[in-house]
């Protein structure tokens, strides 16, 4: 089986993208980014994700209907998602798809690494 070695980071906001980045970093995590949903599938090499953080709404695409292409192509990577308008339904729906976490903007630091570390043992 491979090794996990990179937390994977979907987000459309390139200050996040390098928050986290820089974040998951200084706490000894290798990272990759992606800036669309569509730049996450055309990577494919998803064996190597520890965790993908992915954002929930990503300009004009959601990161729900990306999680169920994504468990549908077999992908078995948890998800932590990410987001700036929290809902119910959306809460509801990212709880449903099997994540391990569900974060809002904006959230602290420890709750990021704290969960990537809980899909780092999985």
């Amino acid at each position: 089986m491979p090794t996990r070695e990179s937390v994977f980071i979907v987000d459309d906001d390139p200050s996040m993208r390098t928050s986290m980045n820089r974040l998951l970093r200084e706490h000894g995590f290798a990272t990759t980014l992606f800036d669309s949903p569509a730049a996450l599938l055309d990577h494919a090499n998803f064996e190597k994700a520890i965790c993908i953080v992915l954002d929930i709404n990503l300009d004009g695409s959601s990161g729900l209907d990306l999680r169920k292409k994504l468990t549908d192509a077999g992908v078995t990577a948890p998800v932590i998602y990410v987001t700036g308008n929290d809902s119910t339904a959306n809460r509801a729906a990212a709880i449903a798809s099997g994540c391990i976490a569900y974060l809002v903007k904006p959230f602290t630091a420890q709750s990021l690494i704290e969960s990537v570390e809980r899909a780092g043992v999985m």
